[in-house]
């Protein structure tokens, strides 16, 4: 069987950058899923293509006056002269970017570099120019910083958000954090065919953020791209054993399990488990929920349950009629 079922996308299309003029929110990601930092209070945003069902939870707690965003950008005569070089480009930045001069937010950002939150912000757009050699370089050095990340944009009340898509249908809401640069990381290696890079990024995300669904679909996704080695796939049993189906993304680490669990020679478990995944359709993409039923026929035809097997295979081919391969196998091609 396909061991891939959620193809990674190309990461940069998915990165948008947007600076509000009219408060101090800042607001990234692709139409349908962003997160939003304001005064009114914070929303998260998040949508599945191609289903129309979007979710949105808004937060208006410790909600203050407006103030707008290019007041917090502008360093006054005596402030300047007690700033250094560095942190005056920063700002020239974020300015520029918030006035929407992506190309002069870029060189003000890139000259103060030697600041992880400039660094940051400079390889998030490098990102969303696809200049990921130049995007890993940024990034990489803002995550050397440690503690000093974010801190600048704290100190002039800024929080940016970025939504990274790690899969059809998932998005991933990042921040100036360990644990955001390094999922940013961890896709751009994917982009770029740097496997190893990626597995290092996601072994130390296991160590941070253990409970974090993103960190763990990502991590099964990529472990499941090798399934000759039977360590890694008894570690991905392992890791998704508390796994419950309350969410797509849940759906898809249940998926990428249950694979696991067939190539280590467990089938019968693995159709337990594609069963549960299965059961739970609301929300969930149609593309998920097609595969899983296409895994289930397989191994129903794996363990001699041929009739099953048809069955399943008849079903999808209602719902689906274009999977891939599947009209061949039903003899009617």
């Amino acid at each position: 069987m396909s061991l891939r079922f959620w193809q990674r996308i190309r990461l940069a299309p998915g990165v948008t950058l947007n600076l509000s003029k009219s408060t101090a929110s800042l607001s990234f990601g692709p139409r349908g899923a962003k997160y939003t930092v304001s005064p009114r209070g914070n929303r998260a945003t998040l949508g599945l293509p191609g289903t129309g069902l979007f979710y949105t939870i808004q937060d208006r707690k410790g909600a203050r006056a407006a103030t707008p965003t290019r007041d917090k950008l502008s360093l006054g005569f005596f402030w300047r002269l007690v700033t250094s070089p560095e942190e005056k480009a920063l700002i020239d930045g974020l300015r520029a970017l918030s006035e929407g001069d992506e190309d002069a937010a870029l060189s003000h950002l890139e000259a103060a570099n030697d600041l992880p939150d400039a660094a940051w912000m400079a390889g998030m757009i490098r990102l969303k120019q696809e200049a990921f050699a130049q995007a890993r370089v940024h990034l990489e050095s803002a995550l050397a910083a440690g503690g000093r990340l974010g801190a600048l944009l704290t100190k002039y009340d800024l929080a940016p958000q970025s939504t990274l898509p790690m899969a059809k249908g998932i998005f991933a809401h990042i921040s100036p954090t360990e644990r955001g640069t390094r999922l940013a990381l961890v896709e751009l290696c994917e982009a770029s065919g740097d496997a190893e890079g990626a597995t290092q990024h996601l072994e130390r995300l296991l160590v941070i953020a253990p409970e974090d669904p993103v960190v763990l679909l990502s991590f099964v996704q990529i472990a499941l791209d090798t399934p000759q080695d039977h360590d890694l796939l008894d570690r991905v049993i392992a890791l998704t054993v508390a796994t419950q189906n309350e969410t797509p993304i849940d759906t898809g680490i249940l998926l990428y399990r249950a694979r696991a669990l067939a190539v280590r020679g467990l089938p019968d478990a693995a159709i337990d488990v594609l069963t549960r995944a299965g059961r739970r359709r609301k929300d969930r993409p149609d593309r998920l929920l097609h595969q899983i039923r296409h895994d289930r026929a397989e191994l129903y035809e794996r363990v001699g349950r041929k009739a099953q097997a048809r069955r399943e295979f008849e079903k999808l081919f209602v719902e689906a009629p274009e999977f891939e391969g599947l009209a061949e196998r039903l003899g009617l091609r």
